[in-house]
């Protein structure tokens, strides 16, 4: 199997991690360790070794946090493998293909993991964060990253609206403990980042 690095693991989950593609892409394999079964969030890039993974991990479904090329990569390759690929409706038409709409504040079941799907507007229209019920794991694509939020420069980011999602719908929702696995680099935590909120809106970005 393809060497991935394990970021988190407990007696009911564990998440591979592996780096792929031109902008050093995190793809994440969530898994439950009871059943075996896995999702993937983020079909980014080198499909060979995502399917390699998928195969060894029996991934089940990939999920996207939101539509952007560099996180699409591997959509279709993974859908002509028979793996379902879900998405928002707001990214969607990003996409070459999809199977399935995510819809905010639903449950998705991998295994016997419960997968929380959070809506988290502005870097594009449909990002999303997912978390895991009985974990601290928050997966945040490029909504949140050690340092702020991710990129508002395009013509369909706001950065206001990024920073209301972060600010109502990560910060006051979790606790300093929860883990924050983002799209790219390392991982941080929200008792990290929740103190330089204030600083981020003053800077613009």
């Amino acid at each position: 199997m393809v060497a991935t690095v394990i970021d988190y693991q407990d007696t009911a989950v564990e998440v591979h991690r592996l780096v792929v593609g031109p902008v050093d892409n995190n793809v994440y394999i969530l898994r439950c360790r009871s059943t075996g079964e896995s999702l993937l969030i983020d079909a980014a890039n080198e499909h060979d070794k995502l399917l390699e993974l998928c195969s060894a991990l029996n991934v089940r479904q990939v999920v996207e946090t939101h539509g952007h090329w560099d996180h699409i990569q591997a959509v279709e390759a993974v859908r002509n493998a028979g793996i379902d690929v879900a998405v928002t409706q707001a990214d969607a038409a990003m996409l070459p293909s999809y199977d399935q709409i995510l819809e905010d504040r639903s449950t998705l079941q991998v295994g016997r993991l419960r997968v929380g799907t959070i809506a988290t507007p502005g870097h594009t229209p449909g990002s999303m964060c997912f978390t895991v019920e009985g974990t601290p794991l928050l997966f945040t694509g490029d909504t949140l990253f050690p340092g702020g939020p991710g990129n508002t420069s395009f013509e369909y980011s706001d950065f206001g609206t990024i920073i209301e999602s972060i600010e109502g719908r990560l910060f006051a929702a979790f606790g300093p403990d929860t883990l924050v696995l983002p799209g790219h680099g390392v991982g941080t935590s929200i008792g990290a980042e929740t103190p330089h909120l204030q600083e981020w809106v003053d800077r613009g970005w």
